[in-house]
């Protein structure tokens, strides 16, 4: 099953700030109703229409994530308005500086921070989630700056009791928890740190994705465990591959059109001296800042985001796609739209129809189809190179260009950059498909010999030529084109 994940649906406040300025909050991260949709959301204000549309999804097989934040409300710091929680009960409802208590705490940077240790505002929060799993059958979450979620009065805490009253609680604990595990406050990054039960944004692999493809030095062995379902972050206490949650781009960012198209952020249009969203993309122009007509170019930025999308979707882990970023949307090199409710962020549905769009969206699918054809792409166990489901083949492997395997000193080398990744898992009828996964970041061609046994091999698919259809490798070696991916399979028996 695929799940859609909304950005925040709750009731919000605009900020002041952006109204001032003629704009808008788009994206909704500003609550201030933790049981009521957003009024602009409904066309007629029945939240009927919310229940409609879960089940439509749900009966086209698709599950319904919603984005939530319950980490800081709508107030804002000790200077903003009292709508709701403050004038109820500030020392309650808002984590306070200890010797000046009229301060509120900003781990989140908005200004306040929910106190969860508070057990009336851990209930509220658990009412809330209730709510919409038993009135809505929304099928799980996402938690905003979820590592506020977890703070206890000494920091952070894997065991504090937001995450105890989830995994204990007879309907929330059977849903998918996802959260987002950082906030501003101290010790606030604790990616893979997180209870069992969570799964993660895994901003490491989105980062590493970016700057092998970039073609940044030093890349080649984070990439690896990245691919491998980021186990030396999450292979701890009993979790699973599906606690990573893989990406490259998200709401909060460049989208992947724009990865490829701009070196530098180009936020003027928020009103802040091109001041927010993040400062370091992990992008590259290929030769010209934004558009371009050069085919040389276009070329080489299809070709790049052809082959993220194949490390996204051919990873162990849980594959996340920003909407729009299947068909080439873009926001014209702005990486931070939250206020930005116009034409940069709307999607553009003509653009999916356009040609490079429908070629793109049907490379997409062909990833997504041979993800389900092959259960060693999706596994529910983390491989660690030590079992053999073939004589000479491990579950996982890495080679390469030469097919060999990698030294230690290799694997340190800066400047070395391809990698071959080979894994290999019996399906039910008791054949093993050995998949390698050839991954060329060089602006050259390169010629990958494929590692013993020799066997029957077919090429399923190529960054490089997004329209060709699967065919027999003629010869040993396969010939992956500058900053290209190939896909190839060899069918084997189980041991």
């Amino acid at each position: 099953m695929t799940a859609v994940e909304l950005l925040p649906i709750h009731a919000f406040v605009q900020d002041r700030n952006l109204v001032q300025q003629g704009l808008s909050n788009y994206w909704g991260y500003n609550t201030i109703g933790f049981f009521a949709i957003e009024p602009r959301y409904l066309s007629e204000g029945a939240a009927n229409e919310m229940r409609v549309a879960v089940r439509r999804l749900h009966a086209a097989g698709i599950e319904v994530i919603l984005d939530v934040v319950y980490n800081h409300s709508a107030e804002g710091s000790e200077a903003g308005p009292t709508l709701s929680f403050r004038g109820l009960d500030n020392l309650s409802y808002y984590r306070l500086v200890p010797d000046n208590r009229r301060r509120c705490i900003n781990d989140t940077g908005t200004g306040n921070t929910l106190n969860l240790s508070n057990a009336r505002v851990l209930q509220m929060v658990m009412d809330s989630l209730r709510y919409w799993v038993t009135q809505f059958h929304v099928d799980g979450f996402r938690f905003d700056l979820g590592v506020t979620l977890g703070r206890e009065p000494h920091g952070f805490d894997p065991g504090a009791g937001f995450f105890d009253a989830l995994r204990q609680d007879p309907v929330l604990s059977r849903v998918k928890l996802i959260s987002e595990p950082w906030d501003i406050g101290p010790g606030g990054y604790q990616l893979g740190q997180h209870p069992p039960g969570f799964a993660e944004w895994n901003d490491r692999f989105r980062d590493t994705v970016r700057r092998f493809w970039r073609g940044d030095p030093g890349q080649r062995s984070d990439l690896a465990a990245r691919i491998a379902g980021s186990s030396d972050l999450f292979d701890r206490r009993s979790r699973r591959p599906w606690s990573s949650v893989n990406y490259v781009a998200s709401h909060d960012g460049f989208p992947l059109a724009d990865i490829v198209s701009y070196a530098e952020r180009h936020n003027e249009a928020n009103g802040e001296g091109n001041n927010d969203g993040h400062g370091e993309n992990y992008s590259a122009n290929w030769g010209t800042e934004g558009p371009t007509d050069d085919p040389a170019i276009l070329d080489t930025r299809r070709r790049v985001a052809r082959a993220m999308l194949m490390t996204v979707l051919l990873s162990h882990g849980t594959p996340m796609l920003l909407g729009g970023d299947e068909f080439g949307r873009t926001q014209r090199g702005n990486n931070n739209a939250y206020c930005q409710d116009n034409e940069l962020s709307w999607l553009d549905w003509k653009l999916a129809e356009s040609p490079d769009g429908r070629a793109l969206t049907a490379f997409v699918t062909r990833l997504m189809e041979l993800r389900r054809r092959y259960a060693v792409l999706r596994s529910r166990n983390f491989l660690h190179g030590k079992d053999e489901p073939a004589p000479g083949v491990l579950d996982i492997d890495w080679f390469d260009a030469k097919g060999e395997i990698i030294s230690e000193q290799a694997w340190n080398s800066g400047e070395e950059r391809i990698l071959a990744v080979r894994r290999a898992a019996a399906e039910e009828d008791g054949t093993l498909p050995i998949l390698n996964l050839l991954l060329n970041p060089t602006p050259d061609a390169v010629r990958f010999r494929l590692r013993a046994p020799r066997l029957a091999t077919r090429i399923l698919i190529d960054s490089a030529a997004p329209e060709a259809p699967e065919r027999d490798l003629e010869g040993e070696e396969v010939e992956v084109a500058a900053r290209s991916a190939v896909l190839t399979v060899s069918v084997d028996k189980a041991a």
